[in-house]
Formats: C-alpha cells, structure tokens, sequence
C-alpha cells in the first residue's frame, strides 16, 4: 500500500529531534552518562507532590474548564503581576496547556497562515521551525552569534523584515545557549516590532533561571507590548515537573480566545490533577525555586570553569540549565563530535546542530544533573577532545 499518497507532506518533510536521536542512542547502551535532555534531577517538591495526592483521594479526577480551572488562572495572573509586574485577566487572557510545548503550538497554529512569515532566533529549541512548517508558513533565522552573547540585536531583526513578515519568535533565557536578554535589550526590539506591526512569541519557560542581581525581564512588559505578545511558561524547568505537562499561555483576550478553540477540540484539558499542583506550586513554591536556582548557579559556573580547562571555549551563559562550548578547534562537525563521543567515551551530549544550521561547530550540555555526573562526563570529554587534537597534531 502507498501511505506515502495519504501522508500529509508537511508531516513528512519535518526532519525529527535532534534531541530525541542521542537520547535513543544513550538509552540503548550501558553506562552511559547523558547530559542531554534538559530535565532536572530535582524530585518535584513535597507539598506539591502531597497535594495532588490529596486531590485524588478527593476524587477530583474530572474534565476542567477548557482554559483550565479558573483558580489556577487567577494564580497565574498573580504570578506575573508580583514577579514581572504583567496585569492578565484570568477569565479571557489565560490558556492553561499541556505543557509549554502545547502552548507554543496553539499559538504558532492560532497566528499564522499559508505563506506568513516567521522569524525565528536561533539557535533555539527544536519545535518552533516545525510547527511553522507544519501550518504551510515559512520559517526564517535569526542568527545570533557567541560574539554578542547569542543576543538578537535589533539590527539583524530589521534587516529581516518583509512585508510577508507577522510574527518572531523570541525564546529567552535561551535553549541551548543560556543566553538571556536585558530589558534595555529588549527596548531595541520592542521599537522595532511596533515600528513594523508584528507579533511575538515570547517563550519564557527557562525565566526564573536568571543567574545574577537583575531579574528575568518579559518583553510584554515594555509599553506597547503586551498587546501583540502571546507569553509561554510552565511549570516543567521551575517546580521540576516536567512529567506533569503542565504549561500556560498569557496574551490578548482575542488571540487567547482562539487558541482555547483549537485547544478545545484537540485536547479539551490539562490534566486535572496537575492543575491542583499547580496551584500550590505557585502560593507556596518560592523558596524551592530559590535553591534549585542556587544549585544550578553552582553547577553552571562548574561546567563553565572546566570547559575552559579541558581546552573548549564555552560562553557564560546567564540564564536556563545548558551551556554551548565550541567544538571547531577539534576539527570535527558537532554531529561528528556527537556520535563518537557517545560511542567512545559513553557520554551523551547534543550536536548544536540540532537548533538551527548555525549550531554547526557547537554541542549543548546540560548541567540539570547531579554533580557527580557532571564530574565524569566532562573528565571524558577532555580526555576525548585530548586524544582528537593528538591524533591530528594540533
């Protein structure tokens, strides 16, 4: 039979994760030490992980309101408002999603058409340039480079603006470069987008992993912003409740109200359960925050330094779980890089590649697990990188 006749071409032509591909891999072999996906190793706190359990014995086992329980709403709009100083109205500008993965799709589905243009910062996570494709719309980079920080400037952004463009994609604090944007950073961008009528995405589900005295700064915040952004968060990276799936989108009432239609019909609601977790999660989960903040400042700055001393250049980054060293001193292409070094040294890290052509002479580490792990995995990548460079004279 030819299913290829019945498959929807834009299905066909998206190329798979990256990511997904070296998990498999690591998850095939023994002793394998995989610092590839970005999950925390923390346990989701207790007293969230208690409520749900009580939740249960409740019996509260039942569909929600498609946007979600309004309770959880209104404590999201609590959240923005005390953290970022963001005012949302819990009944018409809040989506409660699977996940912030869901979110990025309704929006990306909600916003664009057959042929609209969309700019994407790269490199950057792996759905948003499929998703686009997937709607028939065209997926543009954004370079950004180590030289400035892997910052989008508001220069680059101009210069890629056609009269087919409507939205950009703006994920920061950055995955996989830990970059992060300033607020006086995102003045420059923001002037630009209502200059030229765009939307953006602003995906800030890494936002409470800002390292340093300044604070995480929405670009929704900016005057004249809030009005054409649709704001992506969850609780995945923040409460470590990745396997809840659990995520939210604060936008327009007109935007949030379509995408809650198409929400409506494909997935009718978040778990319920993970609703009444988070819940607590935002009254009460402050204090967690703060020391898994702590403890991966701790790590990064670790894997920053040892970097350096095996001999790779590896930006600092400010924000998120990941750092993006630079492998082209090795004379290797980072899914060359990739391959050997899992099948070499048993150690699982992510081509950069992955995120966008401009990942080319990168890989991405993730530091979201135990120090112990993070030890031995880059003791094996020196030795690694110590044997290419031998090997090749240099």
């Amino acid at each position: 039979m030819d299913y290829g006749r019945f498959l929807n071409k834009n299905i066909v032509n998206v190329k798979p994760s990256g990511i997904r591909k070296f998990f498999s891999i690591a998850e095939e072999m023994e002793d394998v030490i995989s610092l590839g996906v970005g999950e925390p190793d923390f346990l989701t706190p207790w007293h969230i992980r208690r409520t749900a359990i009580d939740y249960l014995d409740r019996g509260a086992t039942r569909y929600t309101a498609n946007a979600g329980l309004l309770e959880l709403r209104k404590e999201i709009c609590n959240y923005y408002s005390r953290k970022f100083n963001i005012e949302y109205e819990p009944k018409t500008e809040v989506l409660v999603t699977v996940g912030g993965s869901e979110g990025i799709d309704m929006a990306i589905r909600t916003l664009i058409s057959a042929g609209d243009e969309v700019l994407v910062t790269e490199p950057s996570f792996v759905c948003y340039k499929p998703i686009v494709e997937t709607c028939s719309g065209v997926a543009v980079p954004l370079v950004t480079k180590a030289e400035n920080q892997f910052k989008l400037d508001a220069k680059t952004l101009e210069n890629a603006i056609t009269d087919k463009t409507k939205l950009l994609v703006l994920p920061y604090p950055n995955n996989p470069t830990g970059a992060v944007m300033r607020k006086n950073e995102l003045q420059k961008i923001a002037e630009v987008i209502i200059k030229h009528d765009l939307f953006v995405i602003s995906d800030e589900i890494y936002s409470e992993l800002t390292y340093g005295k300044e604070e995480h700064c929405s670009i929704a915040s900016i005057a004249g912003m809030q009005e054409r952004t649709i704001v992506i968060n969850g609780f995945s990276k923040t409460y470590s409740m990745t396997g809840w799936r659990l995520g939210y989108a604060l936008g327009p009432a007109p935007v949030i109200a379509q995408m809650t239609k198409l929400h409506q019909f494909s997935i009718m609601s978040a778990p319920t359960n993970s609703q009444y977790a988070a819940i607590e999660a935002l009254r009460n989960g402050d204090k967690d925050i703060e020391k898994m903040r702590e403890d991966y400042d701790m790590r990064r700055r670790f894997t920053v330094n040892s970097f350096s001393e095996i001999g790779l250049e590896c930006f600092e980054p400010e924000g998120a779980f990941y750092v993006f060293p630079c492998i082209k001193s090795t004379g290797l292409s980072s899914d060359e890089f990739c391959e050997r070094l899992i099948m070499e040294k048993h150690v699982a890290v992510i081509p950069g590649t992955a995120f966008g052509e401009c990942g080319e002479g990168y890989i991405r580490v993730s530091y979201c697990y135990s120090i112990e792990n993070i030890k031995n995995a880059i003791y094996k990548i020196g030795e690694f990188v110590k044997e290419i460079k031998e090997k090749h004279g240099s």
